[in-house]
């Protein structure tokens, strides 16, 4: 059950932090909003008020690639360029343990064809390509395009290695 809060922006982050859960748990196209009402403890109509569907759906996939920049920023506040891949990947590993039904909701989104899925997801995605991109450059790594390709591909293997529960997938640097 989603922490109930009362200001309205509040409850627009439980109505989010619940439809993370259920569109997770069961899949959106099965979820309700019925479903994540009751999870975060509210009247089906309040989530209209905040949100359609698929709205829900954009706004919880902002949430997770948010978090990611995030937590990939504050890597860059502290890291080396000899520790700053390794402090990537601790972030994301921290994220997959902490936030893994948002990193299973974006899985889901990779095959909605709805255009504002689409979109979020794209524009996500390639936030956070250029974050590494820039920070890898910075850094001055030999061949960052290559490595930032790479440590994409590495993150998305995490990322099925997680959902299927299938560590040994896990690639360890």
């Amino acid at each position: 059950m989603v922490k109930k809060n009362t200001s309205s922006a509040s409850r627009r982050t439980d109505i989010v932090s619940a439809a993370i859960e259920v569109f997770a748990e069961i899949g959106y196209y099965r979820a309700t909003t019925a479903q994540v009402a009751e999870r975060a403890a509210i009247s089906q109509p309040y989530v209209y008020r905040f949100f359609t569907k698929e709205s829900l759906l954009v706004e919880a996939l902002e949430v997770s690639w948010q978090r990611i920049e995030t937590a990939f920023r504050q890597v860059l506040e502290s890291a080396s360029p000899d520790t700053l891949e390794r402090g990537f990947i601790e972030a994301y590993e921290g994220i997959l343990a902490a936030h893994g039904s948002e990193i299973l909701l974006q899985m889901q989104a990779q095959t909605i064809r709805e255009e504002a899925v689409r979109k979020t997801m794209q524009e996500g995605m390639s936030r956070v390509k250029r974050l590494v991109l820039n920070a890898f450059e910075e850094a001055e790594m030999e061949d960052a395009e290559r490595r930032t390709s790479d440590f994409l591909a590495r993150g998305m293997l995490c990322n099925v290695s997680m959902a299927i529960g299938l560590p040994d997938l896990m690639l360890k640097k």
